[in-house]
């Protein structure tokens, strides 16, 4: 089988952890062939761990005549020129979420790999998950009905480290909706296939010291109607938040936990109404009700995200997880920060 061959850009963090061993390692077409890090004693370390050549300057990593594809793992407010580099120099690329933290950025980089015939990618890995994928057929077959309510959540427990970029406004572009709550949205629009096209948001720094926010409430309304809700916090204990994924329909609903997150699997129950009939005189409805564990075989994530941009490129078919989905996805958190800001509703462009 015909591999592309990746090089990784920040290969400390989420690369170590989870995208190289669980992606890159045993996806069945790509091979990792280099990777880079400023901290030349993390750099080492992956390379040893990893067994390829190691770089600590990404223009030696981009330069490689044998890497063909670039995942880029640095700090938000790195992805744009690392990834704009890669590109001119006709990469392809794939780059962690947000993809940048200007919507113009994305765009440039979406028209840019267009005219250099490359393929661009942001990190939505949550779209992969199987059981994610089963309600998303579940609804696209009308087995919930009419969809009326979504709501994702994805909070954690984050307190305040010296350094960390995350907690740094002009480093990674806000704190905990930006770094999460970018995933829900994403992950609702791909169940319900269907784009947010306004949003409002509500946004504090509560428990932690530092100036970025660790609490956000986000309410959305899609193209198709359906009011979404994403909640996306620094400041619960990670015990005490279980990443609920929520639908509600006309016809039903589907409640699953751990579906949302760095999991390939998690537990989801499908409820749903078999025979209904109109409220009579007295108010009473009948109906026969039954509810339903989803059953998908689980598949890491992080390993079907490689597999499936690496196939879009050996094959030239569409990024499943695109660039342009990447600008979009910006655009609704820029949105929900001038909601926060204004409290007004913003509208998003759905072009």
């Amino acid at each position: 089988m015909e591999k592309l061959k990746w090089g990784v850009i920040g290969s400390g963090g989420i690369a170590f952890r989870r995208t190289i061993p669980e992606g890159i390692i045993p996806a069945d077409n790509a091979e990792l062939v280099a990777v880079c890090d400023v901290n030349e004693e993390m750099a080492r370390k992956s390379g040893e761990t990893f067994h390829v050549r190691y770089y600590t300057d990404e223009d030696e990593l981009i330069a490689d005549s044998e890497v063909e594809a670039v995942y880029i793992a640095t700090p938000a407010y790195l992805h744009f020129k690392q990834a704009e580099k890669a590109v001119k120099a006709k990469k392809h690329v794939l780059i962690e979420k947000p993809m940048t933290l200007k919507v113009e950025e994305g765009k440039k980089l979406v028209a840019l790999a267009r005219r250099k015939k490359v393929k661009i990618g942001v990190d939505f890995m949550m779209r992969f998950n199987t059981i994610n994928r089963k309600i998303r057929e579940m609804v696209l077959n009308g087995e919930l009905g009419t969809i009326v309510v979504a709501r994702a959540q994805l909070s954690c427990w984050y307190p305040p480290i010296k350094g960390a970029w995350r907690q740094i406004p002009s480093l990674g572009g806000g704190g905990s909706f930006i770094d999460m709550g970018c995933h829900c949205m994403d992950l609702l629009e791909f169940i319900l296939d269907s784009k947010i096209k306004e949003i409002t948001c509500m946004l504090d720094t509560l428990v932690h010291n530092y100036p970025v926010e660790d609490t956000a409430i986000a309410m959305a309304r899609f193209a198709n109607g359906a009011i979404g809700i994403i909640d996306s916090c620094f400041s619960i204990p990670d015990n005490s938040s279980k990443n609920v994924l929520e639908i509600y329909g006309s016809k039903g609903s589907v409640i699953a936990m751990g579906t949302i997150g760095q999991s390939p699997d998690g537990d989801a129950t499908a409820y749903l109404e078999t025979e209904t009939k109109d409220y009579d005189a007295q108010q009473q409805r009948k109906l026969l009700s039954t509810s339903k564990k989803i059953e998908a075989e689980p598949y890491n994530t992080y390993r079907a995200q490689i597999e499936s941009f690496s196939r879009a490129v050996i094959e030239d078919t569409e990024v499943f997880n695109s660039g342009k989905d990447g600008v979009h996805n910006q655009a609704l958190v820029i949105a929900a920060y001038k909601a926060a800001k204004t409290g007004k509703v913003q509208k998003v462009s759905l072009k």
